[in-house]
């Protein structure tokens, strides 16, 4: 099928012919969808824009999850990069709560998809009541199936959270955390050496990774907040807010990440136990 064509190529500027599907001199595809930031019609099949370089604008940029009962998730863009590579799952079943943030790697290909495939997977076995172990298993081989080489290998951090009974159960690997508020208690450790580059995480290049697993009661009522790397580099001296629900906590912390520089991009998630579910 041809389309209408402009005068001439938005990438390369070489005159093409109305009816022409693609430009002889650069192959671009004429007819595509306009770029958010340039105006070119030179977007490809990935999201890319051929003339300006960058990723066009998706759902993943800014989301938010609200739950019945209070429990709220937020995940951003942040200022600097140029795609969410972030993901979260945040769901209730059988009268538990199941969360789960994936970082995507930055320096692996395709870390998106790494995120949003693991978080998928992961929440999905959580929520049928598979343990941690095993969701981060199933959530490892999905991971590690996007990769077409060990050279090749989309990759992720990971933290889950199942909260039921006034329990709490966390898995993480790699860098992305969970604390407890208002007190800012830091629940995870990190798999990380002292330069912060991490020692574990999800894909086909992982070797030896284990989850890292964790249960505890909370003595009071408070919250959890479970969070990338996006967030908590700029917690440091950080008051956390004592009031408002979880929502109004997931935006004001995001806001803090980005009026602090919003270097990398931010997914917060809060979830109330005991009184502050009320």
């Amino acid at each position: 099928m041809q389309h209408d064509a402009p005068a001439a190529c938005p990438v390369c500027q070489t005159p093409v012919l109305k009816g022409d599907v693609y430009c002889e001199a650069c192959g671009h595809a004429l007819g595509s969808a306009v770029c958010a930031f340039c105006d070119a019609a030179a977007v490809d099949a990935e999201g890319y824009c051929e003339r300006c370089g960058l990723r066009q604008p998706t759902d993943r940029d800014h989301a938010e999850i609200v739950l019945v009962g209070g429990a709220a998730g937020v995940t951003d863009r942040g200022l600097r990069r140029s795609r969410n590579e972030d993901a979260m799952a945040l769901l209730t079943a059988g009268g538990t709560t199941v969360t789960v943030v994936c970082d995507g790697v930055g320096s692996s290909p395709r870390a998106d998809e790494a995120s949003a495939v693991a978080v998928e997977t992961a929440s999905a076995a959580l929520c049928r009541g598979l343990s941690p172990e095993e969701a981060f298993d199933l959530a490892g081989r999905a991971v590690s199936k996007l990769a077409t080489s060990v050279h090749d290998a989309p990759a992720c951090t990971y933290v889950s959270a199942v909260v039921g009974a006034g329990r709490v159960t966390l898995g993480w690997a790699g860098d992305s955390r969970a604390y407890w508020l208002p007190e800012g208690t830091l629940l995870t450790t990190d798999d990380a050496v002292p330069t912060g580059e991490i020692t574990a995480w999800l894909g086909a290049d992982a070797v030896g990774v284990t989850l890292n697993v964790r249960t505890l009661t909370p003595r009071g009522p408070g919250h959890l907040l479970v969070c990338s790397d996006g967030l908590w580099r700029y917690l440091d001296g950080y008051a956390f807010p004592r009031a408002g629900t979880p929502l109004e906590l997931a935006r004001e912390l995001l806001r803090h990440a980005l009026d602090s520089g919003g270097q990398d991009n931010v997914t917060i998630v809060v979830i109330p136990l005991g009184e502050a579910h009320e």
